[in-house]
């Protein structure tokens, strides 16, 4: 083999670790440094172990562990350790070079192997390049060592068999004396007893083998097994020198010549088998030649006697047969070994094959339990499916025949709606054949209601007088009295009794009769006052719903359409405003106070055309802008209150600066904040498109405003059947005033002619139903029904 520069040093180390990098640098430390017999330290550091690994992952601190499972632990780290030298032994002993190993132990890798440089003085080091594991975990190693190298070390870096770097000694190494008082006593040596059999001056043919003794074989032959996974530790035990029958017949008796084989293959490792002379412990017998069975373990004696009483062979002859004979034993051992490798594989082979047929028996049965499982669930939910379908049978059932009562409900509904029909018809046909269009009462009686005008009766003030509530006829009602300082008052008095006279609407205050020589006008009484004091919450009253408010906003639309589209002539209310809009008790909305109201030609009524009145009336905020300026009244002056009125129902906010407050809360996104805090549950998008449309109601110019039947009311409608759905259960409302047989009123009796007495709410609602068959809402109460 080729030799560096012809040199030979007698102190070489390889530092090693179980990268391939470590098994490179010693086979070039072998072809480049030593020969045949001469001694090589391998060098290996263990680090300290500070922590515990455990089966999940986990680590647990050393210091946090029992004393009992860090030394179970050491020692499992220390076998690990000793299993690292196998593969450089044998390459030792195949190239017959002597391994002195050498574990250390330092958590500095580079320190512990400097001290040890230095302590051992050796000349020769060599190391594997740097790689991502092994020696050169947690830096670089081979750097550090080459860099703190003493000047009497030559440090060579290997890299895939070629030289990476080199640092020359600069200076001679250190005496052997000095070098043996400073031996490290942390420096462990596995291999204390490596002797020869033969001397090599004795002969020079023989080459100079290593050897170990019995108990350091033993040990290294050491095994983990998995009932000793706690640092517990199975040994091979060693066959007996008269136990040879395995050779002569030609098949490795693995059984006896390894009695724990079972716990090897349990933990899956097939033991490295080589050429070397490391088995030279093991007992072989004769090949079938019928050569003399040889007692190796008797003629090597691994003790000092067998090197004694090698000193007495002199002849070369005999080193010739020993040679020979080492040669065959060799021979047998590779074919022994070769053999029980074969035998260790067949018994791993059929292990695994063991261990699958379990596995697919586990399987099976995994598979026959989730079919077993599947099964009874399939089972279970065919059950439940079963009772599910028997009961949506009966439900469907007990649904068919709640249908059958609802259509027979029905049917006698409609036949008792025709019959009253034809009844309102008849007393409609007969109250218009009378010229009387409402009752008279005396002041007498009217005094007599009210206890002489008594304040205890006052229930208000409006802008032509007080109010007061009284009975006449056994029936509760609200007298108006007109005061005689009024202005206007008694041509407004005049002209309300004639329109209100005419007017029949569910959200119109029903006219009852009146007093015209004194000036008082007598309305059915509503229960919840006005929509300003529900608003306002005045007398402690009860905040109202979204739904309420809805709806009482559709309901005012209603009637205010009804007064722009009175024949032959439209009505302008000119002071519509929360006050004037009357709540009964079930809050169903209507237009009150209609002493204001002024006939506009009807040529004029469609084309927003307007003639011009003397004076303003009305109060200020609700009043059309362009009408406060030029006087001129339509009946888009009432679209613009309305348009005010709206903002309050949703705001509950007096009416001054109202629009531009609400304007400015939908541009910067505040809405939900004007909205009445006496509501906490309103629908801000449905409400925000009630305000937008009440903005547009509420323009300062009329043609910009929209138009009331065909814009204003639709979206009302739709915001009032939105709120229809969403009613809660505990104030239904009995009217709603979309069909007037669905109206509530107050029942009043009236004598006509002193002979006839009739139901004026039955002809108020006829009235309206036959304004309705007239504009062709007889599709509406279809659906209705």
């Amino acid at each position: 083999m080729a030799r560096r520069n012809g040199e030979k040093k007698d102190n070489v180390a390889v530092a090693i670790d179980k990268d391939k990098t470590s098994q490179h640098a010693l086979k070039w430390a072998v072809d480049q440094f030593l020969t045949r017999g001469q001694a090589l330290t391998l060098l290996h550091v263990k680090q300290k172990p500070a922590s515990i690994p455990t089966p999940c992952g986990n680590n647990f601190s050393i210091n946090e562990v029992s004393d009992e499972v860090a030394r179970a632990y050491s020692k499992q780290v220390d076998s690990q350790a000793k299993d690292l030298f196998l593969p450089f032994r044998c390459f030792g002993t195949r190239k017959e070079i002597k391994c002195n190993e050498v574990v250390l132990e330092e958590m500095d890798i580079a320190k512990g192997i400097l001290e040890y440089v230095t302590t051992n003085a050796v000349e020769v080091l060599i190391l594997g390049s740097s790689s991502k594991g092994g020696l050169v975990r947690t830096g670089d190693v081979p750097g550090n060592v080459s860099k703190g190298a003493p000047d009497f070390c030559t440090v060579y870096i290997i890299n895939k068999g070629k030289i990476s770097s080199v640092k020359s000694a600069s200076g001679p190494p250190p005496s052997k004396t000095s070098i043996q008082t400073q031996m490290p006593s942390r420096a462990r040596n596995m291999s204390d007893t490596f002797r020869s059999p033969l001397k090599p001056s004795q002969s020079p043919n023989v080459p100079e083998r290593s050897t170990y003794t019995l108990q350091g074989l033993q040990e290294d032959m050491e095994i983990k097994s998995p009932f000793t996974r706690r640092g517990g530790l199975a040994r091979y035990e060693p066959v007996s020198d008269s136990d040879i029958s395995f050779v002569s017949s030609g098949r490795p008796s693995t059984d006896r010549m390894f009695p724990a084989f079972h716990d090897v293959l349990e933990t899956g490792m097939v033991p490295r088998l080589s050429n070397s002379s490391d088995y030279d412990y093991r007992s072989f017998g004769s090949s079938n030649s019928g050569n003399k069975s040889i007692d190796v373990g008797s003629q090597y004696n691994f003790s000092s006697t067998s090197e004694e009483s090698g000193k007495s062979w002199s002849s070369s002859q005999n080193m010739d047969d020993m040679e020979a004979e080492m040669w065959r034993l060799r021979q047998e051992l590779k074919q022994t070994m070769d053999m029980y490798s074969s035998a260790c594989k067949e018994a791993l082979t059929a292990k695994q094959k063991a261990r699958e047929l379990h596995r697919w028996k586990l399987e099976e049965q995994r598979r026959l339990e989730e079919a077993r499982l599947a099964e009874e669930a399939a089972l279970r939910l065919v059950a439940k499916e079963k009772a599910k379908c028997k009961a949506a049978i009966e439900a469907a059932e007990a649904a068919q025949r709640i249908a059958e009562l609802e259509l027979q409900k029905r049917l006698n509904a409609e036949m008792i709606a025709r019959k009253e029909s034809e009844e309102k018809k008849t007393a409609l046909e007969s109250i218009s054949n009378s010229d009387l269009r409402y009752r008279k009462y005396t002041i007498e009686e009217i005094e007599a209601a009210t206890n002489e005008f008594s304040n205890s009766l006052k229930i208000g003030e409006g802008g032509y007088g007080p109010v007061y509530r009284c009975y006449l006829d056994h029936t509760p009602v609200a007298i108006k009295v007109l005061r005689p300082d009024a202005a206007q008052g008694m041509s407004q008095f005049q002209q309300e009794v004639e329109v209100l006279s005419c007017i029949r609407h569910p959200n119109m205050v029903l006219l009852l009769g009146a007093c015209p020589k004194y000036g008082c006008l007598v309305y059915e009484y509503m229960a919840n006052g006005s929509l300003e004091d529900c608003l306002f919450r005045r007398g402690n009253s009860p905040p109202l719903s979204w739904q309420l408010r809805f709806q009482i906003a559709a309901e005012i639309g209603t009637g205010l359409l009804f007064l722009h589209q009175t024949k032959p002539e439209p009505l302008v209310h000119r002071d519509l405003k929360p006050g004037n809009i009357l709540l009964d008790r079930n809050y169903v909305s209507k237009i009150g106070d209609v002493g204001l109201a002024r006939l506009v030609p009807p040529s004029v009524a469609n084309t927003v055309t307007q003639y011009r009145m003397t004076s303003t009336a009305g109060t200020f905020c609700y009043i059309d802008p362009e009408y406060q300026q030029t006087g001129m009244l339509g009946i888009k002056s009432d679209i613009y209150s309305f348009g005010i009125l709206l903002l309050q129902i949703i705001t509950a906010k007096p009416p001054m600066g109202l629009t531009h407050h609400v304007e400015r809360a939908i541009e910067t996104g505040t809405f939900a904040e004007t909205l009445d805090p006496d509501v906490p549950d309103w629908p801000v998008e449905e409400a925000r498109k009630f305000a937008k449309l009440a903005l547009r109601c509420a323009e300062l110019r009329r043609k910009d405003r929209p138009d009331l039947g065909s814009v204003i009311l639709p979206e009302l409608n739709r915001l009032r059947e939105l709120a229809d759905e969403n009613m809660p259960n505990i104030m239904p409302r009995e009217s709603t005033g979309r069909s007037p047989n669905h109206g509530q009123f107050s029942t009043v009796q009236v004598r006509c002619h002193e002979s006839k007495t009739y139901n004026l709410d039955v002809i108020a609602q006829e009235a309206t139903q036959a304004r309705r068959l007239i504009k062709g809402e007889d599709e509406y109460k279809t659906k209705n029904t």
